[in-house]
């Protein structure tokens, strides 16, 4: 459920009580995204003149993929293949389109699920979590140390956004709450020296995961980028191969910036993975389809709401469907 594996199959739990039957991904996206009706296919028929697709119904449905953070490029893309469909007369009434549609959408996100795989080869196995400040990232390590620690795993984490002493001190929240341990240091702290410190007591220890925390201040880009270059490097001086996962976290209420901040920090560190949050406020989640298609960066994680529940591995026909509000 939640996008995550590892390559050597974790310890027998104990027996427990029988649980209630987990809600389903489908059913908490449509509970949380888009309250209400689907933005995308809301009151479309009524737009339908005689139940035949025209023109103008599919400006319309472009239309609607651009105001919702689809973007240009990827709606183009969309509309292009319907508009064949039509040309060919094989949208000829609503269901047809929203077939076709469904059926876009998915192509365009399907190649980008991807669970994030934990290679034991590696101790520990190091996750750089990166992004700007505000988009979720000490919510995220806190939720996902979680999750790791559930598969039967130690976790530590790395309080490298030295910079922000709230972020130290929401980490550290996070860490006893998990029972996991922080390596952290002062206010002003040099990141660099915390993620080395962090990685080397990691493999001292033999953890099987370390999560670092990053700065996310973009008072200068380049300053930024530069630095979170820097804690990559001085990881590679202990392990070349670390960090073994780079996750960016988008706001995705942030729609199009969203986007642009995704290509500044592939192009400096190689993104090997998102995570989507705020998908429960005012995001439309049509930033999902910018991402996949203009980046091709595989989708780990959605954030849907407060809750560790709400933190879930991104599976592209439920979120599609959730989206399309079909069953």
């Amino acid at each position: 459920m939640f996008g995550f594996k590892k390559d050597k199959p974790p310890a027998a739990p104990p027996p427990a009580p029988p649980a209630e039957e987990p809600v389903s991904l489908f059913t908490r996206l449509r509970a949380k995204l888009n309250r209400g009706d689907s933005w995308l296919t809301y009151d479309l028929a009524n737009l339908i003149p005689g139940g035949k697709i025209d023109e103008n119904v599919l400006d319309e449905l472009e239309m609607r993929l651009i105001t919702a953070d689809v973007g240009v490029d990827t709606s183009e893309r969309i509309l292009s293949a319907l508009r064949k469909k039509a040309a060919r007369h094989e949208l000829d009434d609503l269901d047809a389109l929203l077939e076709a549609l469904r059926e876009q959408l998915m192509d365009i996100v399907r190649p980008v699920q991807g669970q994030m795989v934990i290679d034991s080869k590696y101790i520990p196995f190091v996750v750089l979590v990166v992004g700007v400040n505000g988009a979720g990232k000490t919510t995220t390590i806190g939720k996902l140390a979680r999750i790791i620690k559930a598969a039967d795993m130690k976790v530590m984490l790395a309080a490298g956004d030295t910079f922000r002493a709230a972020a130290v001190e929401q980490l550290q929240v996070w860490g006893q709450r998990n029972d996991v341990p922080v390596i952290a240091q002062a206010t002003g702290a040099d990141p660099a020296a915390v993620a080395f410190d962090a990685l080397q007591s990691a493999q001292a220890r033999k953890f099987d995961v370390l999560i670092a925390d990053t700065a996310g201040r973009l008072h200068t880009q380049s300053n930024l980028m530069d630095e979170l270059k820097k804690v990559k490097r001085v990881m590679g001086r202990l392990d070349p191969s670390a960090p073994h996962e780079v996750l960016l976290v988008l706001d995705a209420s942030q729609g199009q910036n969203a986007l642009q901040q995704a290509k500044l920090f592939h192009e400096a560190l190689g993104v090997t993975g998102v995570v989507l949050t705020k998908l429960d406020g005012t995001a439309k989640g049509g930033i999902v389809f910018a991402i996949a298609n203009e980046l091709k960066l595989p989708i780990r994680y959605l954030g849907v709401g407060e809750t560790v529940e709400d933190f879930v591995g991104f599976e592209a026909e439920s979120f599609v469907d959730a989206l399309l509000k079909r069953d």
